[in-house]
């Protein structure tokens, strides 16, 4: 049908597409989160805000790991497919729901059907692409996670505003499903390969628990994904409470701040893969990148606490902008310290260490702002997860700790 590398790196944009969707589907409860007819409806408080854009992570992170053992043991192609036909129908079925917990149900099962995508998604690119390209492969894939609220804000908006909340969730749901059939058209079925690979799953990733790196891999990816989650479940009320946007102002600034974040994603993989190439250390190349976007990131508390609000919408923008150097990097970092064989069940333990941190933010923030009455505390909590994150990037995800990890998992 296709050359093999046109053929990767189709397939490398077909996952990008698949988590925009994935990502329009999730973030789209935030913005209607904003629209009073659906507040007044459920009679949601702050607190009752904070739950619903948890409850997707609940199940999301908790089958992280058993996804990351499907995908090793059964292949990509059909995993993904059943888990995306799901998500998409549980997303149009929830604009049907009459209930407050009925929309707690629909939010569960969506975290079901997507808990495939991160770990078949990481494998895929862990098996098909080398070293030197990994970074802008796993940059384009990562990009779509922050295409996906980049347009699905405005995207909601438009369709809330031009029919309403109901007929938002049917549209959405329903219009994802275009990309399975391009998903069973291009992508082949790896049972076989996967099934070839029964002897290497026998590593067992448990002694690795025991290793300072896989540690400092999920605690810098917990504070990583702590303000991504924090922009991605409560950017929008902030934007339409503290600084005074419109729904549809809302939307173009959230827009900008994802969309600005995927294009740098992209753009930071590629440039860390042209290093590389010039002979550079992977590992240290990879880590300079993941650091720099953290510290970058930690400048959204100077916004936060701002009395104008452009200087307010600039640090959104900027500090998420900034994050992106890491979004490839951090990801391709960990798939050049731990062990091949397991690729799949490490990435499912580190997205569970990251969706752990969307069940943390949400639930955080609207705690906070319940009892402060304001944004403040919530995004002083996020500058202090950034510096933690600095601090295990810097001194416990490191080189020689690879060694330890090569040697427990019985790879070397």
């Amino acid at each position: 049908m296709t050359s093999e590398p046109v053929r990767k790196w189709a397939t490398v944009a077909l996952l990008s597409v698949g988590m925009i969707i994935a990502y329009v589907d999730r973030a789209n409860l935030s913005v209607v989160l904003t629209v009073s007819d659906f507040k007044s409806f459920f009679l949601l408080n702050d607190t009752d805000r904070g739950l619903l854009n948890s409850v997707f992570f609940w199940t999301y992170a908790l089958l992280q790991i058993p996804a990351g053992w499907v995908v090793d043991r059964f292949g990509v192609r059909r995993p993904y497919a059943i888990g995306f036909l799901l998500w998409c129908l549980v997303s149009a079925a929830t604009g049907m729901v009459q209930t407050f917990w009925m929309l707690v149900a629909a939010r569960l099962v969506l975290g079901v059907g997507e808990a495939i995508v991160s770990p078949a998604s990481l494998r895929w690119i862990g098996l098909h692409c080398h070293e030197k390209e990994r970074g802008l492969a796993i940059g384009v894939y990562m990009a779509g996670t922050k295409i996906g609220p980049a347009i699905g804000a405005p995207l909601t908006a438009m369709l809330v505003t031009a029919l309403d909340w109901r007929a938002m969730f049917v549209v959405l749901g329903l219009g994802g499903l275009v990309w399975l059939g391009f998903w069973l058209w291009l992508v082949e079925d790896d049972h076989a390969e996967s099934k070839a690979g029964a002897k290497e799953r026998r590593v067992s990733v448990l002694p690795l628990f025991r290793t300072p790196l896989l540690w400092g891999i999920l605690v810098g990816t917990f504070c990583y994904n702590f303000f991504v989650f924090f922009c991605m479940t409560w950017l929008p009320a902030y934007l339409v409470e503290r600084r005074g946007l419109s729904l549809n102002s809302m939307g173009l600034y959230t827009m900008m701040s994802f969309g600005g974040m995927a294009v740098m994603a992209a753009l930071a993989g590629w440039a860390a893969d042209v290093v590389i190439r010039k002979g550079r250390d992977a590992v240290n190349v990879r880590k300079a990148f993941t650091i720099a976007g953290l510290v970058l990131a930690s400048t959204e508390v100077i916004g936060a606490h701002a009395a104008s609000r452009e200087v307010a919408l600039f640090f959104a923008i900027f500090s998420l902008v900034g994050l992106g150097l890491a979004t490839a990097n951090y990801w391709a970092l960990t798939q050049s310290l731990v062990p091949r064989a397991a690729l799949g069940r490490i990435a499912g333990v580190q997205n569970c260490a990251s969706n752990l941190s969307g069940i943390a933010a949400a639930l955080a923030t609207g705690w906070l702002k319940q009892i402060t009455g304001s944004y403040e505390a919530p995004m002083r909590v996020v500058w202090l997860l950034l510096v933690l994150g600095v601090a295990c990037y810097v001194f416990v995800v490191r080189r020689k700790y690879a060694v330890a990890v090569q040697t427990l998992s019985g790879t070397t």
